[in-house]
């Protein structure tokens, strides 16, 4: 708690415990009642933000941008705050590039997709355009620029041959970040807010993007693959629902439970959440003919029993430790061109669909805690990026409203026609009716 303290002499100071629970003053010399309460108020403010390591309030954030010199030096020599000078100079090339060097806590997918936001960062403010100066205005034309600029072509994130429009989900996700990067720098008191609070880059999901991918379609893609392990890649993928290529590209002979009829996929992706490291997925009939496929020839090659150690996807494995990492296997561009072979239309998203496709299918066989157990993800993930409404879903539908009777838009139902309001309407009991009705024949009627 701060408090004011009125000296003999006239002048005033403020004291307040620090997190050091130790007790500072600030020596205001001859001051108002109404400003000695004031720089009280916003210590106390700027005291209780750093003990709950949360941003201070906006109002004191605009008193610590107006401050003069001299009342400046007070706080940085308490330790309220840092010199505003050295938050002035820093460069957003600067603090990004120290910010993206503390973060090796995330995976290396994660790290491009920083990555990415940096550079859109760059290209719009400069590296040199000193952090501090970035307004919300500026953070508004940043969303602005990335919702109508086209990619570059040949980035890490286009293998297009021409620059392409950025999707609206992929505006989000960027606009998203660039606010987690400025959010770092309040903390830090590099600066007082952050300019990206407000920014909205729009929806984070493109539902124009999903696609169901029926098995009619995927067997014609799987009899024009080039090899086996081509043919149980898509197979993990479509029928297993696992993520292309970390989850199938990481799994061993010995993940394979025979006899279980169950594997144990391991998920670089999600290991750093406590339990997510592995999970177990049932060896699906669909599935099971390309393992076996594989098997055998894994086999027959080495003319014994097969090394549990040994990876099931040898040839992935070795062109990505070729390539350096997984990033630079272009998985993509020779899958879309196996579609191609197939007679087939690639659709959008070629991994994510297929695994998407199998979700889609399994919830209506099995419970969705379960289904989401197999896939690895959430509930929540599943209904907005993964389900999908496919068409034999308006031919059920259809099949259904064809024992609807026009005339009166009942049901049929054991020869009694009923109002279709009233069908599992815990309130209104449906009655059998004979061809008497409801009342008994009585002769003074």
């Amino acid at each position: 708690m701060a408090s004011v303290v009125k000296d003999p002499n006239g002048f005033k100071r403020v004291i307040f415990k620090g997190s050091d629970c130790k007790r500072h003053p600030i020596r205001l010399g001859k001051c108002s009642e109404k400003f000695a309460i004031t720089v009280a108020g916003h210590v106390e403010e700027i005291v209780n933000a750093a003990i709950r390591s949360l941003p201070v309030a906006r109002l004191t954030a605009e008193w610590l941008a107006g401050l003069s010199p001299e009342m400046e030096k007070k706080l940085v020599r308490v330790g309220l705050i840092h010199p505003r000078d050295s938050a002035k100079e820093i460069t957003l090339g600067e603090f990004l590039d120290g910010y993206l060097a503390r973060r090796s806590d995330v995976k290396a997918g994660t790290g491009v997709f920083y990555g990415h936001t940096k550079r859109n960062l760059i290209e719009v403010f400069g590296a040199d355009r000193t952090l501090a100066s970035i307004t919300p205005a500026d953070a508004d034309d940043f969303r602005r620029r990335l919702q109508t600029q086209a990619e570059p072509a040949n980035t890490p994130t286009s293998s297009e041959k021409a620059p392409r429009k950025l999707a609206a989900a992929t505006v989000a996700r960027r606009c998203s970040l660039a606010r987690t990067f400025f959010k770092d720098a309040v903390r830090r008191k590099l600066i007082a807010e952050n300019p990206f609070d407000d920014v909205v880059g729009g929806p984070s999901h493109n539902p124009e993007r999903q696609h169901f991918i029926d098995h009619a379609t995927i067997n014609k893609v799987l009899e024009i693959a080039p090899s086996a392990e081509w043919k149980l890649l898509i197979a993990m993928s479509r029928f297993g629902g696992l993520r292309v290529p970390s989850e199938p590209c990481s799994m061993k002979w010995r993940d394979i439970d025979w006899s279980g009829n169950r594997m144990t996929v391991h998920s670089p992706k999600t290991e750093h959440h406590v339990g997510k490291a592995t999970r177990l997925v049932p060896i699906f009939s669909e599935l099971r003919p390309y393992l076996d496929e594989v098997f055998a020839a894994a086999s027959k090659q080495f003319e014994q029993t097969v090394n549990l150690d040994d990876w099931i996807l040898p040839a992935f494995r070795r062109e990505a430790a070729q390539a350096g990492d997984w990033r630079s296997v272009n998985l993509r561009t020779q899958f879309e061109k196996i579609i191609k072979r197939a007679g087939v239309t690639p659709w959008p998203r070629l991994w994510h669909n297929l695994r998407a496709s199998r979700q889609t299918e399994l919830e209506e066989q099995f419970p969705s805690h379960v289904v989401c157990a197999w896939l690895g993800n959430s509930e929540a993930v599943a209904r907005k990026h993964y389900l999908q409404v496919r068409e034999s879903d308006f031919q059920k539908a259809a099949h259904k409203a064809a024992h609807l009777t026009p005339a009166s838009g009942g049901v049929e139902t054991h020869g009694v026609i009923t109002n279709a309001k009233t069908l599992g309407n815990p309130r209104v009991r449906n009655w059998n009716v004979g061809d008497t009705g409801f009342e008994p024949v009585t002769s003074t009627v």
